[in-house]
This record gives C-alpha cells, sequence and structure tokens, in this order.
C-alpha cells in the first residue's frame, strides 16, 4: 500500500492479518487501506482479517491492474518505461500534487495543484511538450 501504482497477478490476495495474531496493523495499514478502499472495507478486512482476491482488490481500488502472475513484471516494466520517457520533472511534480491529496483538504489541494502546475510554466520540458502536441509529434524531454 506504500507503492504509487500497485499492479497484481490473478492469483495474488491482499489482507491484514494481525487480527488473527490478536494484534492490530502497526506500520500504517489501518490509515492506507482505509484511504484506498474506504471505511467500509477497510474495517471489514482489518477486523476479520479476511483477504482480497486480486480481482477484489482491484474492484476496491486497493489495485490498479490485474495481470496473468507471468506476466505481472513484464507489465511493470513497461509502465515504469512510459512513465520513464516522460519529463523526470513533471513526474514528480505530478506525484507531489497527487501525494498531497491524502493529505490535504480539498481547498488547500487544489491550492497546492495550481502551484504545482504553474511551476511547469518555468520549465523546457513543458515547452517541448505543447510544442510536440501543436506540431503533431513526440516529445523529446530533457528534463529541464
Amino acid at each position: 500500500m506504500m507503492c504509487d501504482i500497485i499492479y497484481a497477478g490473478d492469483k495474488a490476495q491482499f489482507g491484514q492479518p494481525e487480527i488473527l495474531l490478536g494484534t492490530i496493523p502497526g506500520a500504517g495499514g489501518t490509515q492506507r487501506l482505509t484511504r484506498a478502499v474506504g471505511k467500509s472495507k477497510a474495517m471489514e478486512m482489518v477486523l476479520t482479517g479476511n483477504r482480497l482476491s486480486a480481482q477484489e482488490a482491484q474492484i476496491a481500488g486497493l489495485v490498479s491492474k490485474v495481470f496473468p502472475a507471468d506476466k505481472v513484471v513484464e507489465e511493470a516494466i513497461k509502465l515504469a518505461e512510459k512513465i520513464g520517457s516522460l519529463s523526470k520533472i513533471t513526474v514528480q511534480l505530478a506525484k507531489k500534487a497527487v501525494n498531497a491529496s491524502l493529505e490535504l483538504s480539498l481547498a488547500e489541494g487544489i491550492k497546492t495543484e495550481r502551484i504545482l502546475f504553474h511551476q511547469t510554466f518555468a520549465t523546457e520540458d513543458r515547452k517541448e511538450g505543447m510544442a510536440a502536441f501543436v506540431e503533431k509529434r513526440a516529445p523529446n524531454f530533457k528534463d529541464k
């Protein structure tokens, strides 16, 4: 749950089994799970130790996509390569904006997003991305 994007194999299971051991999640599991799947599903999982299948986890919003187990790493690498081909500066700002949504009120989150959005206008990569779009070509980001 601490990952930015979670891909799962079709046989994967997700759970918080600590209640079955007489304790509770102690590394942020109650907090992250609730944010990912909502209070009701988190309560069910935390209070019973029940697990979700990969498909159930996807429906609940805990994982982004489910693949056959032998394809998960290949698909994760494809995703990483796609993200890696983009402007590193812009990816960092986008991650910061999304992560802020978990910590801030909606109003503060929108304010933070607006500030980060405007920061992209100071980058060469934003200029290159816009020019590439207008010229109908792939951008050539320089991470500047």
